[in-house]
């Protein structure tokens, strides 16, 4: 039947009509503008999205803005002189700010974020050509890189991210639309929707010599967005379009090669309904698989859920982090195979976390049960918190489980970075966090479900009844919920309490990480007017359904003792190691509680609850966190000492510096002591070398300060001003290369910055350029590593990094750090 259907869509120029299916009543999530959060956790985080993270990110995003002027002014009749360079998605991050400006314009207006957004949504509109397109690339027409976007509009979209970029257009203009009433911005996007629909699904001859493209879009967002417009404007097409984007996946276009460019990167490798793991890079396969909740959710097709419930139960079983975190695998920031779970080595993107997230949330509402709602708040309360540090202006990208301090891990930086070349995952933030009040409540017309906890007061409508509630608590660090209900008139509904599963002998749901310690005997208890209740277990909640009048009052304590979690044995990496946990937040082990360092520390075993001890901790930036502390013992001088090891949440590490970091502890003496960093050359060359410098410096794991550090050895072409210069470097052991970060040397005179440089790798006697990843460029900054990643894992056993001088400069490096596929 499905490929009966495929068949016509590829046949046909019309778009297909939705099946009309009977299924039960949809839930409903209750708005985010509807809930107002006053809690001590969620409050004081969307006053800093207001003030710090929006307008701190709308600053880091002017270039995208200054692009689209440029285009407009393409379509305006202007000469530029000096037009900006090419880039492919830099508007999306532009759009993503956007959005989450908006949803924080819908709770609280301020004329000062309107009026940017008015004025960006006026360049936007010039930037769109007549016909409706939108790609300040190709609108200005400098130089297109075709192996980055194509020589032409929507000839290389497997990567020119056209079609994810006016994805998040789509997004922005619903949340402005339905912030402030403004159509302006979505006027414009439902004119590129049209635009698309026609060029990828009916032809049209300024693209694509008049052919349906009839591609599905190599990074997916416009499928989530679509479904959006179509919730916001009623307009069937939108709906038809994310279905159809979805059902070609994998079948009328299939890439062939490695990296970047295997068929399962971008999840086209099959069709969607024939998918069962999740592969390839996890933000793409989280953003689809949200679509198609959202799809089946919407098109009554059930075909959709049996195929997310096989991809979900392989992904929470095997391929997931505890601390909610997706993607573990450097080279293509996805899903590697089953087990493989790292942890100093763990990626886990940001975006990854923000997408999963999206995803469960989606499952929640379609199958009302909460297990997706347990995976959704570890993901929400670890890794995406992690991701913006306590002041709201540093930022990860990836998120590991371990850390030395040293290892530039971030994007070039051992710590928190305060931006980057792409900027995907500090503006996801931006968008996401405002949305977390709309994921506390939903409803149908016989049932409330209270989905997640926080401190917030609503009103909402369930059982023919407009209802008033109110939520007090001091969740995540408390198990104590009071919910008080307010109807306007005594009504019969269904109160459904998620039991999150951290209350019983698992952390998480899925076969990875159950806990080593005995159980509470009792996961829950709770009470009606101060009278115990007998509430049912369905799918995670407990139900209580009686007749509701205002006043009263319903209180849950969750069982939230410290807990010691074990992972399954093939998970390599945690074998003999245990992790610590309360409630639904990960613990780690911070250099800066804990003399200095964690990495030389042991447990034994798992510790009773006499001997575990809780504290408040102010870290700084936000409201203070619960650490926890508790005996430990620790290597000096290859003896074990018996010591006190201090833990914090992992959301909150890495706000006090860049140090040693560890979640799951080690359980055996032997494995605390910290391995021995060495030199990956063997032998270095350098075209020039200044008579007062090594060459080999470059390789001696001494980590600068900045990049005027004059207190560590270096390497520099000086007295040789304004020549190119090259330095090579033999591998002490050859295999696949993953990644090449230059911390450069600038004196601010006679050694500089780099006007531009490049990597070339040797294999079997054979020099060639490297090609980079696709998401990559050769950056040139400061007081950081500048790092670039192969498109795919390429075997090497030397290294050429080929340097243009700025003018009459010199060049200089301070260190290279050179990361292989283990």
């Amino acid at each position: 039947m499905r490929f009966t259907r495929i068949t016509t869509l590829l046949a046909a120029p019309a778009i297909f009509s939705s099946a009309a299916i009977a299924a039960e009543e949809s839930l409903r999530e209750v708005p985010f503008d509807r809930v107002l959060l006053q809690d001590e956790f969620w409050s004081p985080r969307l006053d800093r999205q207001r003030t710090v993270l929006v307008p701190f990110a709308f600053g880091k995003t002017e270039e995208a803005v200054a692009h689209l002027q440029a285009a407009a002014d393409v379509l305006a009749g202007k000469h530029l002189d000096n037009p900006p360079a090419p880039h492919r998605y830099n508007t999306s991050d532009l759009y993503k700010v956007m959005e989450g400006a908006a949803y924080l314009l819908k709770s609280k207006r301020d004329p000062g974020i309107e009026a940017k957004m008015d004025h960006i949504t006026d360049v936007i509109a010039a930037s769109q050509k007549p016909d409706g397109y939108i790609y300040p690339a190709h609108v200005i027409g400098n130089g297109s890189a075709k192996d980055e976007m194509g020589d032409k509009p929507y000839t290389f979209e497997v990567h020119s991210h056209e079609l994810y970029n006016v994805g998040h257009l789509y997004e922005a203009a619903v949340a402005y639309y339905r912030a402030t009433g403004k159509r302006k911005l979505l006027d414009v996007a439902e004119k590129n929707a049209r635009h698309v629909n026609h060029v990828f699904f009916e032809g049209d001859p300024a693209y694509n010599d008049g052919k349906p493209v009839n591609q599905a879009p190599g990074h997916q967002e416009i499928e989530m967005a679509l479904v959006k417009m179509y919730e916001v404007t009623g307009e069937q097409l939108y709906l038809d379009m994310a279905r159809r984007f979805l059902e070609v996946r994998g079948v009328t276009y299939v890439p062939h090669g490695e990296g970047t460019m295997a068929p399962s990167y971008a999840q086209q490798h099959a069709p969607v309904l024939e998918q069962k793991d999740p592969v390839g890079h996890a933000v793409r396969a989280t953003y689809m698989y949200s679509a198609m909740a959202d799809v089946g959710r919407l098109e009554k097709d059930p075909a959709y859920g049996r195929a997310l419930e096989t991809i979900w139960t392989n992904m929470v079983d095997k391929l997931i982090h505890i601390t909610g975190g997706l993607g573990a695998i450097h080279g293509i920031e996805g899903f590697g195979p089953d087990y493989e779970l790292p942890n100093a080595d763990a990626y886990n993107e940001t975006c990854a976390a923000v997408g999963n997230v999206f995803f469960n949330h989606r499952l929640f509402l379609n199958q009302r049960d909460a297990r997706y709602l347990d995976v959704a708040e570890v993901s929400l309360f670890n890794n995406v918190l992690a991701g913006v540090n306590l002041e709201g202006n540093r930022f990860f990208y990836v998120n590991p489980l371990e850390a030395d301090g040293h290892r530039p891990f971030n994007q070039g930086v051992p710590g928190r970075a305060e931006w980057f070349h792409t900027a995907c995952c500090p503006t996801n933030l931006a968008r996401l966090l405002p949305q977390v009040a709309g994921m506390i409540y939903a409803v149908d017309s016989s049932d409330l479900y209270v989905a997640h906890y926080a401190g917030c007061s609503t009103e909402l409508e369930v059982g023919g009844a407009k209802v008033k509630v109110s939520q007090r608590t001091g969740y995540p660090f408390s198990g104590k919920v009071e919910l008080t209900l307010g109807p306007d008139a005594p009504v019969d509904f269904a109160l459904r309490l998620r039991i999150p599963t951290w209350t019983g002998d698992r952390f998480m749901p899925g076969k990875l990480y159950g806990f080593l310690d005995q159980a509470p005997s009792s996961r829950f208890t709770v009470t009606v007017n101060g009278k115990p209740e007998n509430a049912t277990m369905e799918k995670g909640f407990a139900v209580i359904r009686r007749t509701w009048k205002a006043g009263d009052q319903v209180n849950l304590e969750l069982a939230m003792p410290v807990r010691f979690a074990g992972c399954d044995p093939r998970v390599k990496a945690n074998v003999d190691r245990l992790a610590v946990t309360c409630g639904p937040l990960v613990y780690c082990a911070e250099g800066v509680d804990n003399d200095g360092g964690v990495l030389n520390t042991f447990v034994s075993a798992p510790l009773p609850a006499s001997q575990l001890q809780r504290s408040q901790q102010d870290i700084g930036g936000l409201a203070k966190v619960t650490a926890l502390s508790f005996p430990a013992q620790r290597l000096s001088e290859g003896k074990a000492k018996d010591g006190t090891l201090k833990m914090i949440p992992y959301y909150a590490w890495n706000n006090r510096g860049a140090g040693e970091m560890e979640i799951w502890l080690p359980r055996k003496k032997e494995m605390a002591q910290p391995g021995a960093e060495d030199s990956p050359f063997k032998a270095v060359r350098a075209s020039h070398t200044f008579e007062k410098d090594l060459a080999d410096a470059i390789g001696d794991l001494r980590s600068p300060s900045n990049s005027k550090d004059g207190s560590i050895p270096r390497w520099t072409s000086w007295n040789q001003t304004g020549k190119p210069q090259w330095i090579e470097a033999d591998l002490k052991k050859p295999g696949k290369l993953r990644s090449v970060g230059l911390y450069w040397f600038d004196d601010g005179g006679g050694v500089q910055l780099p006007e531009s440089w490049e990597v070339e790798t040797r294999h079997d006697g054979k020099w060639e350029p490297m090609k980079l990843y696709v998401t990559d460029a050769y950056q040139r900054a400061k007081d950081q590593y500048n790092v670039v990643h192969p498109a795919s894992a390429i075997p090497v056993d030397g290294l050429r990094i080929k340097m243009t001088p700025k003018g009459n400069a010199a060049v200089g490096i301070l260190e290279m750090r050179v990361e292989m596929e283990e």
